[in-house]
């Protein structure tokens, strides 16, 4: 396919939803992205500011920013890979006491949800009292099943080991409002693609570029899409200078060993004792 080949290692201007569309059927292996999350503009806590973005108004009625949201994840389900996944970064939010959460619309997309991860950003941005101190965001690892298979495959014993809970502080030192730390596509990118040497990452929405930079340091190609020339131009500089990033991607893939495979325990005869739970052990 011409257009795959002359998209892969490209960053690209334009609305996510208008470029997908031109995409053919089934090009990507692996997706990963944080969209706008609608906050309107408005809604900064004594910690943070309000988020603005360049070159797009985060500000839309709660039900168009949904069914956007839904068209978008459709258009991404048809390019990807049957047994591809895609990661979604969003949150819950709650608007004049009214909680909106992504499970509101990822339920009304093509996908199957396979996991809910949540990400412990270990501090607030809004420390007012109305409800208790909101430190996480949601990681929603969606997945195009093969011939109707919804569980998928296994994943290997050195990234099986990583629990649903991711605890990191977000990304500072980057001019994008609402960027994630490298850490984060790079614990996916390892986890999803660790012998595909010829994958295609991508992200509709890659702002500073984290997803692509992460792709390229770990050996795979990438296409990114922004609407903000400005964004895509730092993403720009910070491919060229990649090698800034190699620290934090290899502390990352120190994390994704272990020392025997449940199969050669197995095979070794070599079990993890049970633990027998008594009435006092409980409390």
């Amino acid at each position: 396919m011409t257009e795959q080949v002359s998209c892969r290692n490209q960053l690209i201007q334009g609305d996510a939803f208008s470029i997908l569309s031109g995409f053919p059927d089934e090009i990507f292996d692996l997706g990963i992205t944080s969209p706008p999350y609608n906050k309107q503009e408005k809604n900064n806590g004594r910690l943070v500011s309000k988020v603005i973005y360049a070159d797009f108004k985060d500000k839309l009625p709660e039900e168009d920013y949904q069914s956007k949201q839904v068209e978008v994840l459709d258009e991404i389900y048809r390019v990807t890979k049957d047994g591809g996944s895609f990661f979604y970064n969003h949150k819950t939010r709650w608007v004049n006491g009214e909680m909106f959460h992504p499970m509101d619309w990822l339920r009304k997309t093509k996908w199957v949800i396979r996991q809910e991860i949540i990400w412990d950003r270990t501090i607030a941005g809004n420390i007012r009292g109305w409800r208790f101190w909101q430190v996480e965001e949601r990681i929603y690892w969606l997945y195009k099943p093969v011939n109707d298979n919804k569980k998928g495959t296994e994943l290997e014993s050195k990234d099986a080991k990583m629990t649903s809970i991711w605890r990191a502080v977000p990304e500072a030192q980057n001019p994008h409002p609402a960027p994630f730390p490298i850490w984060l596509p790079a614990r996916i990118i390892l986890s999803l693609l660790p012998r595909k040497t010829e994958a295609l990452v991508f992200d509709p929405y890659v702002g500073s570029g984290t997803t692509a930079v992460a792709a390229k340091l770990l050996g795979f190609d990438y296409v990114g899409i922004d609407i903000s020339q400005e964004y895509l131009d730092y993403a720009k500089n910070r491919l060229v200078n990649c090698e800034d990033d190699r620290e934090k991607i290899e502390k990352e893939c120190r994390l994704h060993v272990v020392k025997k495979t449940s199969s050669q325990r197995k095979s070794e005869r070599i079990y993890t004792p049970k633990v027998t739970k008594t009435a006092d052990s409980l409390f």
